[in-house]
Order: C-alpha cells, then structure tokens, then sequence
C-alpha cells in the first residue's frame, strides 16, 4: 500500500523556497512527488493552491535581492494591466548582480531611477511609463499597443501624458517607439480590437475612431462601435469567444445599427490571424460603397439627416 506524503500546512497557504521545503522535513524526492509542482528555480508550491498571481511574486521576491524591481508584464500587472505577470516573472538587478534567468524567472541588469520605482503592496516595480516603453522595446509593436490601450483603457495614463514622458526621456531605450505608439492609442476594449486596429493602420488605411456611440436619426442610442469610419457609416465589430453566449444581443444590436442606416462587418481572431487580406479588402470595399453611399444619401437628403450624434 503506497505511504500517504506528508503536507505540512504551512506549505499549503502560499509558494515557497527549497529551503522553506526543507525546514518543513521536506526531501527533494518528496518534491518531485504529484502532491508539489514546481514554479521556479528553488521555487514550489502546492498543487491544490489556487492560482493567485500575488502570492507568486511575493514568494519570488522572498528569494531575490532587496534591490529588485520587478519589470515587463510583471510590473503592468502589479500596476492594473491584464498581462500575466508570471510567464515568466520578469525583474531589473543592479548590473553588478550576478544573478541570471532560469526557470521562471527573466532577469534584466538595469539601473532604474529611483523615480522610476513605485511599491505596490510591498513590491517594487517599474512605474507605469517606465514599464511601457520597457514593452515597447521587447515586444513586437501590435503587441506594445495592446499594453498601451490597456493602460488608456483604465485610465492609469492618457496620449498626452505618454507624449509627455517620451520628450522628457528622449533618448532611452524604447522611448522613441512609446512616442509613435502613443500617437496611435486609443481606449479599446480588448486587444484584439488594438489588434484589428494595428492591422488596418499597418496597411495604410484610415484610422477609424474607437468605442463609438451611434445613433439613429432621431437621435436615439442604438450601439456602440468597436471601430468606426463615419465618413463611410462602416462599423467593424471584433467577435471574441463569448460571442457565443450574447448571440441574441449581438443580433439585436446589429439590427438595429443596419436599420439607422450603418453598414456592419465582424471580424473574428481567424480572420484577423489566417484571412488578413480578406479582411483588408472587405473593409476596403465597405469604405468605398459606404462612403458612395452616405454622399449620395446627404446630397439628395440634406446633410442634417445623416449628422453624427454621438
């Protein structure tokens, strides 16, 4: 009959160290057993530990130097983005430091201004322009965006603060892309709306405007656009996985868009990932006839009937 392990409860509370295991009468067998899972170098924790992100980065910060800032998507979560924080953790160490990424954790050798470093529930971290033009530098620049709508999204920053930062910082890493980046953000919803968005630019069609209200000609609420060009009446609409599950709202909204006289296109990730240039070219054409269109219905109309209201 196999022996039941040993769980020492204070081990079942929160991540700990290798050394932690050991003074709880832990072997290094023991944690190699299915009742332990290993998160980092020299760092385990429970299996049945529910996931908690804090919990996390304060067992890392328990094992790392007093210096330690944490930076990247680390630091963007701990300052209210929706980054994982832990894929891997990722820190700054004085460049004296002789540590180096392992499992778990990338580790940056970097001087951060004092300035530069805001804590947050007893961890250091980049502050939040810091810790952009940080993205900007290691991420591709779609992705950068993301992080950057994000942050404008839930109001920790707006364009014209980044603007600001960037001419201030002139010169550091990643600073000249948080400036064109900035120019270009907006408070999307969710980052595949960022991700349509970059793909629209990227291909030298127009900017449209974000999170639209629209409104039929008695002025009365009818929707809001994910995307909108106004020029043309197109509205662009990014489908996610809970589409699904609001199916008949989803319609009912678009019926009532369609019957206020806009034009709709829905786009989903495949068609963003897989089919492109089909999405370019649909939202080409629905720019070129809606556009048609709209002109056609002011000049016979008179252009009050088809005034935005938003």
């Amino acid at each position: 009959m196999a022996r039941t392990p040993s769980i020492p409860p204070e081990l079942t509370r929160k991540p700990f160290s290798l050394d932690e295991a050991r003074d709880a009468g832990l072997t290094n067998s023991a944690l190699r057993g299915k009742t332990w899972q290993r998160i980092g170098a020299r760092l385990y924790q429970w299996t049945e530990l529910p996931k908690d992100h804090w919990l996390t980065l304060h067992a890392w910060r328990r094992v790392l130097p007093r210096e330690t800032v944490f930076v990247g998507a680390s630091a963007a979560w701990l300052l209210g983005l929706d980054l994982d924080p832990a894929s891997p953790v990722e820190i700054a160490v004085p460049p004296s430091y002789g540590h180096r990424s392992r499992t778990g954790l990338a580790v940056r050798h970097l001087d951060i201004p004092r300035g530069e470093v805001a804590t947050i529930r007893g961890l250091r971290a980049s502050t939040l322009p810091f810790t952009l033009a940080g993205l900007c530098l290691q991420r591709p620049a779609v992705e950068a965006l993301v992080a950057i709508d994000m942050a404008i999204r839930v109001g920790l920053t707006d364009c014209v603060a980044l603007t600001r930062y960037a001419d201030a910082a002139k010169g550091r890493p990643g600073i000249a892309r948080l400036r064109t980046l900035a120019s270009l953000a907006a408070a999307a919803e969710s980052p595949m709306e960022t991700r349509l968005r970059w793909l629209l630019i990227q291909a030298g069609l127009p900017r449209p405007e974000v999170q639209t209200d629209l409104r039929d000609g008695s002025a009365r609420f009818v929707g809001r656009a994910d995307l909108y060009y106004p020029s043309a009446r197109l509205v662009l609409e990014y489908d996610g996985g809970n589409h699904r599950e609001r199916l008949v709202d989803d319609d009912l909204r678009q019926n009532l868009l369609v019957g206020a006289g806009y034009h709709v296109l829905r786009f989903t990730s495949a068609d963003l990932h897989s089919r492109a240039d089909v999405t370019l070219a649909q939202v080409r054409a629905g720019l070129e006839t809606g556009g048609s269109k709209t002109h056609h219905l002011i000049k016979r109309r008179g252009i009050s009937d088809f005034k935005r209201t938003a």
